[in-house]
């Protein structure tokens, strides 16, 4: 009877426990036979593997033979983990060598993430700004209204929300905005250079909102005004040199401008 279920074949089944190898069927010239569940798997890897072209997914198991390689640029791939990988593929020195160039705008920004712009620093940028802003925003009130009456001040949960909805809102719209109508007056730009260069305009911001804990009312619009004056030429030199020699300086005016008109909102809103 065991010798019955000994030579039962399993190699059909899923996930089956292969039969007990006698003593002369473990000798090495002896043949084994491996199943190929794992190859065929329908299971995906996680994260999916990027296809050949970047894009899309591919399931585990080997290539296909003869050149047939599967198409991956299906939607799967902008829920693809690796698909975004090679915009935080940038080491520390990069990262702070940017941030030098955003606050020195002379420095030739837009050559440096030509060839590889990233979206680590644009995102902690924005992250840390918003939790400054939201933290400091508070103690800056407490300052002041330190001076006539500490009854009416409380923390003000809402200043989270506020930077959160309007950092995040104005890193990703404003960007794809210009993108957009860049591209409609006849310039050639990158989405992707547009997101990193915006994001790194924001550092200003950071120092600025330390800064504005001193206070002194009048300090703080000279601090604001320098800060917003410095991210908005930013800016304009950076937009300049990505326009190509097209004439589009109404738009670059129009990002100034929009760039100014939230430092005066992070101002008036968070340390009035």
């Amino acid at each position: 009877m065991d010798e019955g279920y000994a030579n039962l074949p399993t190699s059909h089944l899923l996930g089956s426990v292969p039969a007990v190898l006698t003593p002369d069927e473990r000798k090495p010239g002896a043949p084994v036979e491996v199943g190929n569940a794992a190859a065929t798997s329908r299971l995906q890897q996680f994260p999916p593997a990027p296809g050949a072209n970047g894009g899309g997914y591919q399931p585990p198991g080997p290539p296909p033979l003869d050149g047939d390689v599967e198409t991956q640029t299906s939607w799967k791939g902008y829920f693809n983990v690796a698909s975004y990988a090679p915009y935080f593929n940038v080491d520390t020195d990069v990262v702070v060598d940017r941030l030098v160039s955003s606050i020195y705008p002379m420095d030739g920004f837009v050559r440096k993430i030509d060839a590889n712009p990233d979206m680590y620093g644009p995102l902690w940028i924005t992250t840390t700004l918003i939790f400054m802003l939201a933290a400091f925003g508070n103690f800056a009130t407490y300052l002041m209204q330190r001076k006539t009456d500490l009854n009416i001040w409380n923390f003000d949960v809402g200043y989270f929300n506020w930077a959160a909805s309007v950092m995040y809102g104005y890193a990703i719209m404003v960007p794809a905005a210009f993108f957009f109508l860049f591209q409609y007056f006849g310039s050639r730009p990158s989405l992707v250079r547009f997101w990193c260069m915006w994001g790194y305009s924001l550092f200003v911001f950071i120092p600025a909102s330390i800064l504005l804990l001193i206070p002194v009312e009048f300090l703080r619009w000279l601090i604001i005004a320098g800060a917003g004056g410095a991210s908005s030429w930013f800016i304009a030199l950076n937009l300049k040199e990505c326009t190509e020699g097209a004439d589009l300086m109404p738009l670059i005016a129009s990002a100034s401008v929009l760039q100014f008109a939230l430092a005066l909102f992070i101002k008036v809103y968070f340390f009035a």
